[in-house]
């Protein structure tokens, strides 16, 4: 393992970097104040894409793209400066939009399962099996560990303890802690309710599933999930500018959501991965929460509004080839009823 031996520099020094680097760094006390507000890792961050590269054949003869350090011609601090404050306000669409479907599948999962009875998430027969079965340590072969569903109470119940909610002080006072699903649920955190979702039995999840009009409990784990990663990285402040998700949301099969058959098009860069597949996603439930919303307008304009460049444009958050013109951006959407 290497040792690492490069030295603390001043904001100065950062900026003769860049500079030395091919970045153009004029006016020089604007890229000192972004440097100072945002910092150099942040800022090189962004600047990542502009890289130069070379292609290099490794010792299988294979071809391999080499990313260096000096940037292509017409990487600048302002253009920077532009694709940080759209991420910014990208950051915070994404918070707004996750916010609606956080709070509704809280309320489906709590209408939902109270059905079965006020406690129906300590109740082993409202879980697949999987979820509630003690599980084989992979590496003794016999000891086991606790259950997916146990380990979730444990999360649930530290939470609950260290909340000061008015609500949850009250059950832990009167109920020794015990709450409801319906009122367990105003605490859940995102997480949470993607784990707990995950485990239900398939006829509760199906329910759930229908209510935001996605047809399947897979598709419905898998964008909740990715949906609450998306969250995360926005919560953050990290970048979703130019990200992969490790998250990546299911795509549906070709005619079973018409609204999303666009991403699996021959047109979609970065297909599988680019944070727009996150972006279609929310807006589809988004959609099914409040038809009247106009989030998917809002979004649509940031993305109209993409600060491009010669070496750099919209694709590189996955947006396909006439996007603004899909009918998931453009049409109103049923509301759950």
């Amino acid at each position: 393992m290497g040792e690492y031996t490069k030295k603390w520099l001043s904001i100065d020094q950062q900026v003769d970097k860049l500079q030395e680097r091919g970045v153009a760094i004029e006016p020089r006390d604007q890229t000192v104040a972004l440097l100072s507000a945002v910092g150099y890792y942040r800022l090189t961050g962004y600047l990542y894409p502009l890289r130069k590269s070379e292609l290099r054949l490794d010792e299988r003869g294979k071809s391999q793209r080499r990313i260096l350090s000096d940037y292509r011609a017409g990487a600048s601090v302002a253009h920077v400066a532009e694709l940080i404050e759209f991420d910014r306000q990208l950051r915070m669409l994404v918070m707004d939009g996750v916010e609606r479907i956080e709070v509704a599948v809280r309320m489906r999962l709590g209408y939902v399962l109270g059905r079965r009875s006020a406690f129906a998430h300590l109740d082993p027969e409202t879980f697949h099996p999987a979820f509630v079965e003690h599980r084989i340590d992979d590496a003794t072969g016999w000891r086991t560990r606790p259950s997916k569903h146990a380990e979730w109470m444990a999360r649930v119940a530290a939470r609950r303890d260290g909340s000061d909610e008015a609500f949850v002080v009250h059950f832990r006072e009167k109920y020794d802690g015990q709450m409801p699903i319906w009122a367990l649920t105003e605490i859940l955190e995102l997480g949470h309710i993607s784990r707990l979702y995950q485990g239900l039995n398939d006829d509760d999840a199906h329910e759930i599933a229908e209510a935001f009009n996605v047809p399947t409990k897979r598709l419905m784990a898998s964008w909740l999930a990715s949906v609450n990663y998306v969250r995360n990285v926005a919560a953050h402040h990290a970048r979703l500018f130019n990200r992969q998700l490790q998250h990546a949301p299911s795509r549906p099969k070709v005619g079973v959501v018409p609204l999303l058959d666009h991403l699996r098009g021959s047109g979609a860069p970065k297909g599988v991965f680019g944070t727009y597949n996150a972006l279609a996603v929310i807006a589809y439930l988004g959609r099914a929460i409040d038809g009247d919303s106009d989030w998917c307008a809002r979004l649509t304009s940031l993305l109209e509004a993409f600060p491009s460049s010669p070496d750099l444009t919209i694709s590189s958050l996955g947006v396909p080839e006439g996007w603004a013109s899909l009918d998931l951006w453009r049409s109103p959407g049923p509301a759950i009823t």
